[in-house]
């Protein structure tokens, strides 16, 4: 018994409009959905009589199926309005502005434990969150602060979050790896990797469960899960990816493909470097866009949120974007190499977007000049309501930790054990 060459044949890459750095330059060109508005679907597979290069495409389904593909658009082809473009703007530089005073913060000693920025990363956060309602939820990563801003919190709640200060979005109990508002339904950063992957999952089934079941009016709500490349060869990952397409779940699953995992290089990490890969391989859309340009981001995003609201099913999409800080506050960054990180601040989203908006006359030097300064204003006052406000009091150490703190934190008295002065007595040294 002999198999087919075709059957196993390997699908076609959707190039992205930016060749990755280590790849083969000339495996790449420019893909005509990035930055389209059409819709994506599944083709049928041909027949297994069908030997020809469309069957041996289509045998491991892969996006270049998915997708029906149109004319090629660039990002100058993508239209928005005036208002949206400095609502895009306006986002990334408060993203930007104010990551670059948390780095001043931490090294002032106001910030503790691990901080991780997400300068350079803006395009995908704007591009993404700026069109979801607010009853959408959103789930996040370490590399939260950004994604939180976009969401609607404001800048003073995350800022205090960081200080450890009562005023912040958790009550100081969160700091920077753990944003969370539930008025804003952002559901959490989470440390480790993948952990929040099955909550954004839950989230989606959740939205799915009132619209079908319990029948409530309105009930399109969607999810965006945010994750790095380092987490797609996780297993939450995969699970969820199966149970999202076998449910069609109205969830997004979002990569920001920053090319490395602290200090390991995705293309080291991982047996196939294309994530978007595995989104068909479950039976749902894969798109792997520049995750540097806001405006193609905003186009798949459009889709893949559309997609989510119909009840057609989730979408994964990988956006290949570049950390221009190292993996966190406390890394000194010297793994990468300087001429690639040279190459990816040279394509900073913030300039691009600036420079599109200004030569196609949507807005002028003056206007983004008076963003920027209303952006600086309300970050140093931020930072000035963060450090004014008090740090939470002591017997709120054990509260959200157990659901009844009774026999373990609440004494004889009824009183919390921490406010006893000697209940931390011979750990200060720790």
């Amino acid at each position: 018994m002999s198999f087919s060459a075709t059957k196993f044949a390997q699908p076609v890459p959707l190039h992205a409009s930016t060749p990755r750095s280590n790849d083969n330059p000339s495996l790449f060109k420019t893909c005509s959905f990035l930055g389209s508005t059409q819709k994506l679907r599944f083709n049928p597979l041909p027949t297994r009589a069908n030997h020809s290069a469309s069957y041996r495409r289509s045998a491991v389904v892969s996006v270049s199926d998915v997708i029906k593909e149109k004319k090629r658009q660039t990002s100058t082809n993508l239209l928005i309005t005036k208002e949206e473009g400095l609502e895009l703007y306006e986002d990334m530089i408060l993203g930007r502005s104010f990551e670059d005073m948390c780095a001043q913060m931490y090294y002032r000693g106001k910030m503790f434990g691990f901080v991780h920025l997400y300068n350079g990363q803006e395009a995908v956060s704007t591009g993404f969150i700026k069109l979801l309602k607010k009853e959408d939820s959103v789930v996040s990563t370490y590399r939260d602060h950004v994604h939180a801003l976009s969401k609607g919190v404001p800048a003073r709640a995350v800022m205090s979050e960081l200080f450890g200060k009562t005023t912040g979005c958790c009550r100081g109990q969160g700091g920077s790896m753990h944003m969370f508002s539930k008025e804003h339904n952002l559901l959490g950063g989470f440390a480790f990797i993948g952990e929040g992957i099955p909550v954004a999952t839950g989230a989606a089934f959740s939205s799915k469960y009132r619209r079908e079941v319990l029948k409530e009016p309105g009930s399109d709500h969607v999810t965006c899960a945010f994750f790095g490349d380092g987490t797609c060869n996780n297993g939450q990952f995969f699970e969820c990816l199966n149970m999202a397409a076998l449910w069609k779940l109205p969830i997004i699953f979002v990569v920001e493909n920053n090319l490395w995992a602290i200090g390991m290089s995705h293309l080291r990490a991982t047996s196939d470097p294309e994530i978007w890969k595995k989104g068909p391989a479950f039976g749902m859309p894969g798109v792997h866009v520049d995750g540097m340009d806001v405006l193609k981001v905003r186009e798949v995003a459009k889709e893949a949120i559309g997609r989510a609201r119909r009840g057609e099913g989730p979408t994964l999409v990988e956006c290949e974007t570049y950390r221009f800080r190292g993996h966190s506050l406390a890394d000194p960054d010297e793994l990468r190499d300087p001429a690639e990180k040279a190459r990816y601040a040279a394509r900073d989203p913030i300039t691009a977007l600036k420079k599109h908006l200004i030569d196609s006359k949507l807005a002028s030097e003056q206007e983004l000049k008076a963003i920027e300064k209303k952006i600086d204003e309300l970050v140093e006052n931020a930072v000035e309501f963060a450090d004014e406000s008090p740090y939470p009091a002591r017997n709120q150490l054990l509260e959200n930790v157990f659901a009844d703190p009774k026999g373990f934190g609440i004494g004889p008295d009824g009183r919390y054990r921490c406010e006893d002065p000697k209940f931390t007595e011979g750990t200060a040294h720790v």
